[in-house]
């Protein structure tokens, strides 16, 4: 028998017995990813891998019929805080809005040991991959115990250069950094950038909740700029916004500064939540100087020094133009939960018993007080405009991450993000307000997030890559979360691909655990 007519035969067995791919997704409408045109190919998958792209004869055991579908690359979120992905390894709230990879470390606080982690992930398999960066606030808080207002000494020092420079080794994407939070706020520029420096030798990415997003934003972005420049490092500014209402309709103002940086040389991007609240710790209202060391309670019962932190809580206030803590919602307060999905105005009104006489500003302020000697509480904080959103969403260099944990199902009343952020790009931005088209939004989800984090071989549907795919009805995704009720899966996904094996089918987790772990490919 001829080479030729071998060759025959095995491609005529293939197309009858079905050889050669494990599954075939046929008729759908591909989103690739690179913001091109979406185009009518079939997709087949072999070994967790895209195999072929186009018009495929062959049969495969398992086949999906995709018609009127979009078929997107698996969304990648850069930007989550999803550590507890050992203990909720479903990661149903990703998975039920198209997410295949999550990035944790963000904001500074990451797992240390970054090769352990790994292979923990390893042995015990989640459903979604996962990735990480290196918190230089876990880094600082190792390296220097429960001293954080001063500069480290040389040792501590070089412990932190050593734990960057280990988890980088171990397969991190970069070093990241929460300046508004504890230890971080305390850190100097010149700390940062040496830090960057060892993340930088190995390609790494900068990543920065900044020191402020709101009335000294200009200082905060010209602080990541020179540490992107004398660390050479590529940078990201975290969950980019304008907070308060007093800063409100700056974005244009903010672009200009990132498209300067990036004239000069250097290579910034930003990444996005779609809704107009953030979510940190009510903690955050309280001046960073006051929790130092764990110490607060002892503060508060000095009268003098409650008075000085009470004084910079109303100035803090009175410099947004504000007279009320009324825009901060309580997400989860384990001590009592009858406040959660409150204001901290009607939280203290319903504690004080008064609901003719609205509490006092002494009166929410003692509330905070409360809440954090008793371990403190998550809360939703109103401060975004709608418009500055939708400028900063336009922008080609803004990707969309939900800043989310694992959501743990009728738990407290958390930010509608984590269960509905990638849907609501989809639902709301894509298809009712036609503000960005639909190829654009997937390229923000996908190769954008993947090119910039050094992820590789994902975000992006072509031969080779690995099978991370969501495939959604364009008319029908849907996030179902709301502030005031924000339990509710997306819905309008068919199916949810991790590395070629099905997790999601009709909106349902199959309790599939495919996922792996997600190392920084090479410079």
């Amino acid at each position: 028998m001829t080479r030729g007519l071998l060759s025959c035969l095995v491609l005529f067995c293939a197309a009858v017995f079905g050889q050669g791919h494990d599954l075939i997704i046929r008729n759908g409408r591909i989103a690739d990813g690179t913001g091109n045109p979406a185009f009518f190919a079939d997709i087949a998958i072999e070994d967790g891998h895209i195999a072929k792209i186009g018009r495929i004869e062959e049969k495969a055991e398992t086949e999906l019929d995709a018609t009127g579908l979009i078929v997107a690359p698996g969304f990648i979120d850069v930007h989550t805080h999803a550590e507890e992905v050992r203990e909720l390894p479903l990661a149903h709230n990703f998975l039920r809005m198209g997410v295949t990879t999550i990035v944790l470390g963000n904001c500074g606080t990451s797992v240390l040991n970054v090769g352990e982690f790994f292979k923990d992930l390893d042995t015990s398999p989640v459903s979604i991959n996962v990735a990480t960066l290196v918190g230089h606030g876990t880094v600082r808080g190792r390296a220097m115990g429960g001293s954080f207002m001063r500069p480290p000494t040389n040792d501590e020092f070089d412990k932190m250069k050593s734990f960057v420079e280990r988890g980088m080794r171990d397969g991190a994407l970069g070093l990241s950094t929460g300046l508004i939070y504890l230890p971080g706020t305390f850190a100097k520029t010149e700390e940062l950038i040496e830090l960057a420096k060892v993340a930088s030798a190995h390609g790494g990415i900068y990543v920065s909740h900044m020191r402020d997003e709101g009335n000294d934003i200009d200082d905060a972005l010209a602080e990541l700029f020179r540490i992107a420049r004398e660390a050479r490092i590529r940078a990201e500014v975290s969950h980019i916004k304008l907070s308060g209402k007093n800063n409100w309709g700056r974005p244009a103002e903010i672009i200009a500064a990132i498209e300067k940086a990036r004239a000069d040389g250097l290579d910034i991007t930003q990444d996005q939540y779609a809704y107009d609240a953030s979510s940190t710790g009510i903690s955050q209202i309280i001046p960073d100087w006051a929790r130092e060391g764990g110490k607060f309670r002892e503060r508060i019962s000095d009268p003098e020094q409650k008075m000085k932190i009470v004084d910079e809580m109303k100035a803090k206030l009175a410099r947004g133009k504000r007279d009320s803590f009324d825009y901060a919602f309580i997400a989860e307060y384990k001590k009592d939960r009858s406040l959660n999905g409150l204001n901290l105005l009607q939280a203290a009104n319903k504690r004080n018993g008064r609901a003719s006489v609205p509490a006092s500003l002494d009166d929410q302020i003692n509330l905070i007080f409360e809440i954090q000697t008793n371990g403190g509480a998550n809360a939703v904080f109103r401060s975004i405009s709608e418009e500055d959103l939708r400028i900063f969403m336009q922008h080609p260099n803004t990707m969309f991450a939900s800043d989310s944990g694992m959501r743990r199902y009728q738990e407290g009343v958390p930010h509608p993000r984590g269960y509905g952020n990638n849907a609501r790009v989809l639902a709301r931005y894509v298809r009712e307000l036609k503000l960005i088209r639909l190829e654009d939004a997937v390229r923000k989800m996908t190769s954008l997030p993947a090119t910039t984090f050094r992820i590789p071989d994902r975000g992006i549907i072509r031969e080779g890559a690995w099978a991370d795919l969501a495939i959604f009805g364009p008319a029908k995704v849907q996030d179902n979360a709301t502030f005031e009720d924000p339990h509710h899966y997306a819905t309008g996904f068919r199916w949810v691909l991790v590395n070629g094996v099905p997790v999601i089918k009709n909106d349902q987790h199959m309790e599939a655990r495919p996922g792996k772990p997600v190392r920084r490919s090479s410079p």
